[in-house]
């Protein structure tokens, strides 16, 4: 039986391929580009709690709209609970803190010191920062590069450390037609640096302009373009990344046809769970929870452009 990289080897597109090791030459920033404004960042971790065995999940909302440093925090027993209430989500404003809310017959406490954070682009902090919740005196998330304090916060409670992963990400933009990320598709994964595109396409040597183009870059390298974007305004591409086949999702239809100025583009990457051949999109009984162990990484772009 042949494994599943090698089926996938004659159809995907692998990011170390000699394909694309060469240099982007279409789908870096050009001299006057700048990458867009990251407003708000959302992560969604699954935790596992050890005695219950129990699966939750947690969802961090950092945004430059909230009324100084400070996150929203939702708790839910679904990976698919992306719009919780508002009773669920609770804001924490203050830059250091701890804080315990009750969310499903779960008693959780929140600590965190953001008093000495560090940002580069966007509302999420990078570094000198510690998120630590705890579910039920067990361990449930911990974040940030404090250890020694989060050790010596941990040292009195006792508590077991859950198991939890990532398993999705979800980043919103505004201004020009340029974004740029980084995103693990695995736990024992190396960080990708990923850069998307969509402009007109340029010949080369001269100005003249032929169509709507998407350029798709995986650390500095063009993975793959799309042309004739008004008629390929919807479609994906599987690439291969770090031996997981990974589908590559967009739907560019409101930034080409709608003339409203919030209109968005929405760019997904995620990962296939398991030795499913299937694009998740084709899934069924997601909502089964013996499907929720082989929940994927998913990275998913909104991205708003100013109309020039």
């Amino acid at each position: 039986m042949r494994s599943i990289a090698s089926c996938y080897n004659e159809h995907a597109i692998r990011v170390s391929d000699s394909y694309c090791s060469r240099p982007s030459t279409q789908a870096y920033l050009g001299p006057k580009l700048h990458p867009s404004t990251r407003d708000s960042v959302t992560c969604m971790y699954k935790l596992t709690l050890i005695e219950t065995q129990k699966q939750l999940f947690i969802t961090l909302t950092w945004s430059k709209k909230l009324l100084g440093q400070g996150f929203t925090i939702t708790i839910t027993n679904s990976e698919h609970s992306l719009s919780p209430s508002k009773s669920n989500a609770r804001q924490l404003r203050k830059i250091k803190g701890n804080e315990t809310l009750q969310s499903q017959n779960f008693k959780v406490q929140v600590l965190w010191d953001l008093s000495d954070a560090k940002y580069e682009e966007g509302p999420e902090p990078v570094g000198a920062f510690y998120v630590v919740v705890l579910v039920n005196s067990e361990l449930g998330l911990r974040l940030g590069d404090k250890n020694s304090l989060i050790e010596e916060l941990l040292s009195n409670l006792d508590a077991k450390e859950a198991n939890f992963s990532l398993v999705s990400r979800s980043e919103t933009f505004s201004g020009t037609a340029v974004y740029a990320t980084k995103a693990k598709f695995s736990e024992t994964g190396i960080s990708h640096e990923i850069l998307i595109k969509c402009g007109a396409e340029v010949v080369e040597g001269g100005e003249a302009k032929k169509g709507h183009v998407l350029s798709v870059c995986v650390d500095k390298k063009t993975i793959f373009q799309v042309k004739r974007l008004r008629w390929n305004f919807r479609g994906n591409q599987t690439i291969f990344v770090d031996g997981l086949v990974v589908d590559m999702m967009w739907d560019v239809h409101d930034w080409l046809f709608n003339s409203n100025s919030a209109s968005s583009a929405v760019f997904m990457f995620r990962t296939r769970s398991g030795l499913d051949s299937r694009l998740w999109l084709e899934e069924k009984s997601l909502h089964a929870h013996k499907e929720q162990d082989k929940i994927g990484f998913s990275l998913l772009i909104c991205a708003c452009k100013n109309n020039d």
